[in-house]
């Protein structure tokens, strides 16, 4: 029997993912999101559920869009990776090869691979930046850009660019392309996958956007509290070095405005339309997961070919790894933008990659299992990876493990 407060459509072998999703509006994890998980050809399940404004009693419909805050950064990776395919930018070329200011100041050994990947040493900007400059000064933006010295030595250490990894690759890109990343990505990705997924949203879309809830207060003095005084493991390690005034506390903190006490900010129509290739992405699961869907699928998806399989098979492999991140404070590595997590976290199997983002949005995709995983969400989450998030993934493995007859989910077809 359907839960009454899940919508949409799921195939029969996928139903135990639907019950997952419904399991944790019931119990109140989940306020309202979204996820739509594509297998070997065809969507098979496509759900939605609880409020996409709480405070307003507005529902979550078949057309909510929801901020991705850090699965941003995947749909800028795919950017690279297609202008890559086409020849016009190379990932081991120095940044002053299309943005000649970066050699100065110990940057001249930074290639575009070491900035995706989070291991150019530009963690944070020293010098306080706002959202006002971002919109009306980005020449101010790029010579304080130009201006700041890298924290380590360049490609010598892994630290989460947080917010700078989307400041540098927002400037990089228009040095390369002649074009912002969100006009690209809407003309060449969003468009011809008809996929809602924006970086600068159109504001006749605004009023399709769910408003995104911060952590309660019982959640923090449950949970985030207690964790940053006594928690041993990654989530205490972080909180710790944000209070603290750790690596991670720069890297989140700048601009004020949308750093940890920002979130509000990221409800504001302004936001929603300005590009902030690190963190104001909007999308809706089916958007995201047809996204991925195209990366599981060799690049390729209903006649619309986003990059050559050959592009793809680099990102098999984890090219840049950390046992514990300077910033995230956990094992986890990328490739070319993407993340390759540890094993288990979204996926058993290695060469998966995808971007997951605060409060648990997740883009996702296995091309040796053919699975692709858009999951969008309104509620925060006191986690560094979501435990809801993570849930949607492991019972998708499971429901493809048990079509393919096997007992374990690690469900490679090749």
């Amino acid at each position: 029997m359907t839960d009454p407060t899940v919508n949409g459509e799921v195939a029969l072998d996928f139903e135990p993912l639907r019950r997952v999703f419904a399991d944790s509006l019931r119990r109140g994890e989940e306020w309202g999101g979204a996820v739509c998980v594509w297998h070997d050809g065809s969507v098979v399940a496509d759900l939605w559920g609880g409020d996409a404004d709480r405070a307003r009693g507005l529902p979550w419909t078949r057309d909510t869009l929801a901020t991705i805050f850090s699965s941003t950064k995947g749909l800028v990776a795919l950017t690279f990776l297609m202008l890559a395919d086409r020849g016009l930018v190379d990932y081991d070329a120095p940044l002053a090869r299309y943005w000649p200011e970066m050699s100065a100041h110990g940057k001249g050994a930074i290639t575009v691979r070491s900035l995706l990947e989070h291991r150019s040493g530009l963690v944070a900007i020293d010098a306080p930046l706002t959202l006002d400059q971002i919109e009306h000064h980005p020449e101010q933006v790029a010579q304080l850009l130009v201006e700041q010295e890298p924290r380590w030595v360049p490609d010598s250490e892994q630290g989460y660019h947080a917010i700078t990894y989307g400041l540098y690759a927002a400037e990089l890109f228009r040095r390369v392309a002649g074009e912002s990343i969100g006009t690209f990505l809407a003309r060449e990705v969003a468009r011809p996958l008809d996929a809602d997924v924006f970086i600068g949203l159109p504001p006749e879309l605004e009023h399709r956007v769910a408003r995104n809830h911060p952590a309660t207060w019982r959640e923090r003095v449950l949970h985030m509290v207690p964790k940053l005084l006594f928690d041993p493991g990654r989530d205490g390690r972080v909180y710790r070095q944000i209070v603290f005034g750790g690596v991670a506390a720069h890297a989140f903190a700048n601009p004020r405005e949308l750093g940890p006490r920002g979130i509000d900010n990221f409800n504001t129509p302004r936001v929603h339309r300005l590009e902030l290739p690190w963190g104001n992405g909007i999308a809706s699961a089916r958007g995201l997961c047809r996204v991925y869907a195209a990366l599981a699928n060799g690049g390729s998806i209903d006649g619309v070919t986003l990059v050559r399989p050959s592009t793809l098979e680099p990102l098999a492999r984890r090219q840049s790894w950390s046992t514990r991140d300077r910033v995230l404070r956990k094992p986890i590595g990328w490739s070319q933008g993407f993340v390759k997590e540890e094993d288990g976290m979204f996926s058993p199997n290695p060469n998966s990659f995808g971007h997951p983002g605060a409060g648990g949005a997740l883009g996702w995709c296995d091309p040796d299992a053919r699975l692709a995983i858009g999951y969008v969400t309104c509620k925060m989450d006191h986690r560094i990876r979501s435990r809801r998030a993570r849930a949607l993934a492991h019972a998708a493995y499971q429901c493809v493990a048990l079509i393919l007859g096997n007992d374990s989910p690690n469900v490679a077809h090749r």
